[in-house]
């Protein structure tokens, strides 16, 4: 009985360390008080929800945010598919090794990534914001794209290829018809993982945005610098709710913790 009341306690406490931030930003977003402050004063107000959609900074960095976070998941899975059906498939000299330099942009941190990749594009001076933040972006993702495919990979029965081409199908004819429709879950899974990962990205995205090509999480960063009032929070509690709609929907359809 002690036993299960101090599993219960330790588990109450891990909880409140976990959700207490998120609960004090969603309950702060909700102040009438012209400053950000827990508990909120002033009484009740949806006024900061509303500023959210009225400040053009968030509105517009909010559509670049997604254009680079769809255009990279694409380009990192379009990349990344065929890299985890070789890994998965077929074994050659430096694997290993080649497998751990693919994993390395999420090893390293994120701010040493960000900077090596701003230098790297200040040699090209050819290279737009726009270009070099979606070729960072996509660097970042590419790692997750290939271990998820990689999970979903090794669960398929390769007698099922096998028997593909037994019946006269060649390689890329019966990844594109047998392969590929049974693992568009893993596909869909590294999709949405990607894409949230390259939304809320903020170590690539502060060194490689520029004039004119702002994310929102950086745009955040940049409101806090001049304004302290609950805008910030009501914005981070929309995003909340995004993400966890998000991965709840993917989980129910996709079963997204079978890959992750």
């Amino acid at each position: 009985m002690r036993q299960s009341r101090g599993l219960y306690a330790t588990l109450i406490l891990l909880y409140a360390f976990l959700l207490g931030p998120f609960l004090v930003i969603f309950i702060a977003a909700f102040g009438a008080d012209a400053t950000l402050a827990f508990p909120p004063r002033g009484g009740f107000s949806l006024h900061w929800f509303a500023n959210v959609f009225q400040t053009s900074q968030f509105i517009e960095s909010f559509w670049i945010s997604l254009g680079v976070a769809l255009l990279a998941t694409f380009i990192a899975l379009l990349l990344g598919i065929p890299v985890a059906y070789a890994l998965v498939n077929f074994r050659f000299p430096g694997q290993g090794v080649l497998e751990t330099i693919f994993s390395s942009p999420i090893l390293v941190p994120g701010l040493v990534v960000g900077f090596a990749m701003l230098r790297f594009f200040v040699l090209f001076s050819g290279v737009n914001v726009f270009t070099g933040l979606l070729i960072g972006h996509t660097a970042v993702l590419f790692p997750y794209s290939v271990r998820v495919v990689s999970a979903s990979l090794r669960n398929l029965d390769p007698a099922l290829e096998q028997a593909a081409i037994s019946l006269g199908a060649n390689r890329l004819r019966s990844f594109m018809l047998v392969v590929l429709p049974n693992v568009r879950a893993g596909v869909a899974a590294a999709f949405i993982l990607a894409f949230i990962t390259s939304f809320n990205n903020v170590p690539i995205s502060l060194f490689l945005t520029g004039p004119g090509v702002t994310t929102l999480p950086i745009s955040m960063l940049v409101y806090m610098e001049y304004y302290y009032d609950p805008t910030i929070a009501a914005l981070s509690t929309l995003l909340i709710l995004f993400t966890i709609v998000l991965v709840q929907g993917a989980e129910r359809l996709l079963g997204l913790s079978q890959f992750v």
